[in-house]
């Protein structure tokens, strides 16, 4: 071969790897919600690096009736990520080798992921890695996915949140199939209807001074939502309203909505004097410059279904709030 076959061929080469990486990194992405492909060989995924994982990345989801997995985990021998594997949503990769890291990656091989590489000589250090980064891990994939979701949202059509900006002066993306079904003095509640069920979402404020963060704060809150489920959230039945079911404990942390701080409060309500039940998610936005507390909550009653992302939605729908400068 010549040395001009040579350079044409050369430059042909650079010219379809070129493309192909340009291919590649607008490859879009593919998968269910929560779903997570993890590409590991079959040796590690059966012994202790497995059971790590299915402990750390499916341990149940807090605040459901009944257990649900925070993701649904798909495992895939390493040879595959070369594959059809690249484009899923969310993929962690682990490997043992000599070189030793966690690596959280964007939009690595598709458009929009989060790809985790974790990688240890030993199986130990691969243990040790899940172990220090699950947290880490686990809050960027929710992240991730709260963010497409909310993309996916704004592409539907979209309910009409003027009421909600004259009575609270925020606003949110809401698919249209929710329903204002009450409007009251500083409480408005929507509604979206699903097979043998449906979806939740409530606002109302209190005063600034009505959640201390202490001791008793889940406490207080709870207290307050039951109030609330006394005055507005009624049944078919009489006398049935809605009450946070005193048998299990709801679980509160605390997080950042809008960079306000936050009050987030997941459990399970039930009818009183009915057997209606279900989950709910609940944020009390701590919103200094008003004065107020916005408590925006999304509950689900659904008995015949998985609830782990129907709540989801509900979360994403509360993360998308906007506080709105005073006119």
């Amino acid at each position: 071969m010549n040395k001009a076959h040579f350079l044409i061929l050369l430059l042909a080469t650079l010219v379809l790897s070129c493309n192909s990486k340009e291919e590649k990194s607008t490859l879009e992405t593919s998968g269910k919600i929560n779903e997570v492909a993890v590409i590991i060989d079959d040796q590690l995924w059966n012994g202790e690096i497995g059971d790590s994982m299915r402990n750390k990345f499916a341990a149940p989801v807090l605040g459901l009736p009944q257990e649900e997995p925070v993701f649904t985990l798909n495992q895939y021998p390493v040879k595959l990520l070369e594959g059809f594997m690249s484009n899923s949503r969310n993929i962690i990769v682990i490997k043992k080798e000599a070189k030793s890291q966690l690596r959280i990656e964007k939009n690595e091989f598709a458009n929009p992921q989060v790809v985790v590489h974790i990688s240890g000589e030993t199986v130990q250090e691969i243990l040790d890695s899940i172990q220090n980064n699950d947290s880490l891990i686990i809050n960027k994939i929710k992240e991730s996915e709260i963010k497409i979701l909310q993309q996916k949202i704004k592409g539907d059509s979209l309910l009409d949140v003027k009421k909600i900006i004259e009575k609270f002066n925020v606003k949110l993306t809401i698919p249209v199939k929710y329903k204002m079904v009450l409007n009251g003095k500083k409480f408005l509640w929507f509604k979206k209807e699903i097979t043998s069920g449906n979806l939740s979402l409530i606002f109302y404020q209190i005063p600034l001074s009505s959640i201390k963060d202490n001791n008793k704060t889940i406490n207080r809150i709870t207290n307050i939502r039951d109030s609330i489920g006394r005055i507005y959230i009624h049944g078919a039945v009489p006398h049935t309203r809605m009450i946070t079911e005193p048998a299990f404990s709801p679980y509160l942390s605390k997080t950042k909505i809008y960079n306000k701080e936050t009050f987030e409060t997941k459990g399970n309500w039930e009818l009183l004097h009915d057997f209606m039940n279900g989950p709910f998610i609940n944020y009390a936005i701590v919103d200094k410059p008003n004065n107020r507390i916005l408590v925006i909550e999304g509950f689900c009653y659904a008995p015949s279904k998985q609830k782990r992302d129907l709540m989801f939605e509900l979360e994403a729908i509360i993360k998308s709030v906007q506080f709105l400068k005073k006119k």
